[in-house]
């Protein structure tokens, strides 16, 4: 049975709920939570008032026969969309909390996944999770320009991790390149289709370190809410992400809380699944190494597509222990190897620009012609000097250049 007073549901639910009122209050449903007088039967010939609605007819006897809208089948389904509410010691016994027939629980999940798509079910936000790795391939495929190594390996280690059985560590991703190549976009992505909600969601945390964390006379207040905050989001869901854009500029105490967040640690139940941790770092550091990197194989006659990680893997990490922009490099984060993949962004090339552009018209469902592409793309700063190959701010403020072609 349900105790205490009911959480106000937000507008969008108020306003649905009805619907599934309805439904359970059809002829055969108590109306009440307590049993009142038996309501007379129909008899056959007695016709019905008001008008025929056959599709909720066909549904109101398949619940009926399947006994499915009882009291108790109200209250297991609240138990499931309002768990903070139900008192699972008075739940029903029976293989399914009680003997509830296989139609009524076919009924009772579809009711519970139409409610669900409105209204965050669980306090967490888990009812939500989504991890769409299909749209993640698409999105990463298709959305994403001129990364195929990020591509691979955050498609590859994302979806390793959060199918392995019993993770004993989080997942550390730090991603490395210029500004406009691509880091934050692939954040986005990441958050759309591992949850339903994206960067809305309750269990995704994105910090900005010039921006939650600019003032160093803080540093402790910064550190205790932010432990806090992992230690909050981590036992409200059970699969969290986090998103630490500025890596570069993070200062050491931080580094240190975040680092205890990512060190192996054994599961307390080996019979029950361990929760999910994924941390991202975005940081411009490296950004000068891979692009002398791939500017170097592409003199000597290298494709971009053919550049793989074993060229670029340790120039670019001993580029960031060695780097002397902040303390990313020189953290036990790095040292003690808790970062499982450092994943370089390529510079973008003319035609990578291009395709920005495109996308950028048509994500403001604008009509645009092959000569206007061209003319965005040459609005940008390429270098090194000499041979002009890659843009020096990426595709970063290319959604604003494209007003100027407009008609």
């Amino acid at each position: 049975m349900l105790r205490g007073p009911r959480r106000r549901l937000p507008p969008a639910p108020r306003l649905l709920l009805p619907l599934l009122l309805l439904l359970l209050l059809l002829p055969g449903a108590p109306a009440q939570p307590d049993p009142g007088p038996a309501r007379p039967r129909e008899q056959p010939g007695e016709a019905r008032s008001g008008p025929a609605w056959p599709a909720f007819r066909g549904l109101r006897e398949r619940l009926r026969a399947a006994g499915a809208l009882s009291r108790r089948y109200w209250a297991l389904f609240s138990c499931r969309v309002w768990p903070e509410d139900c008192e699972h010691d008075e739940t029903p016994a029976g293989p399914l909390g009680w003997d509830l027939p296989l139609l009524g629980q076919q009924y009772l999940d579809i009711l519970t996944a139409w409610y669900c798509s409105f209204q965050d079910c669980c306090g967490g936000g888990d009812c939500r999770i989504s991890n769409n790795f299909t749209g993640l391939e698409s999105d990463l495929s298709v959305r994403l320009h001129g990364q195929h190594l990020a591509q691979e390996l955050v498609l590859r280690a994302v979806r390793g991790y959060l199918e392995l059985p019993q993770p004993d560590k989080a997942l550390a991703l730090s991603f490395h390149g210029w500004s406009g190549t691509g880091k934050n976009f692939v954040a986005q992505m990441l958050a759309e289709n591992l949850y339903q909600d994206g960067l809305r969601s309750d269990c995704v945390q994105m910090f900005i370190a010039t921006f939650h964390f600019p003032h160093p006379k803080y540093m402790d207040l910064y550190k205790e809410r932010l432990t806090g905050q992992i230690r909050k989001t981590q036992e409200s869901c059970h699969q969290t992400l986090f998103i630490f854009d500025e890596a570069e500029k993070l200062h050491p105490g931080l580094l240190e809380a975040i680092r205890l967040n990512l060190k192996c640690q054994a599961p307390e139940d080996h019979r029950s699944e361990s929760p999910r941790s994924i941390f991202l770092f975005l940081s411009n550091l490296g950004g000068n190494i891979i692009n002398k990197v791939v500017l170097n194989l592409l003199k000597a006659g290298w494709s971009r597509e053919d550049i793989a990680m074993e060229h670029l893997e340790s120039s670019l990490q001993a580029e960031i222990v060695e780097s002397s922009d902040g303390a990313f490099g020189h953290s036990h984060l790095v040292k003690e190897n808790l970062i499982d993949f450092f994943i370089p962004f390529l510079p973008l090339e003319y035609r990578h620009v291009r395709l920005c552009a495109r996308d950028a018209f048509l994500s403001q469902e604008l009509p645009y012609t092959e000569a206007a592409l061209d003319e965005v793309a040459k609005m940008v700063v390429y270098v090194p000097k000499e041979e002009q190959l890659f843009s020096s701010q990426g595709c970063k403020s290319i959604s604003q250049r494209i007003k100027y072609f407009l008609p």
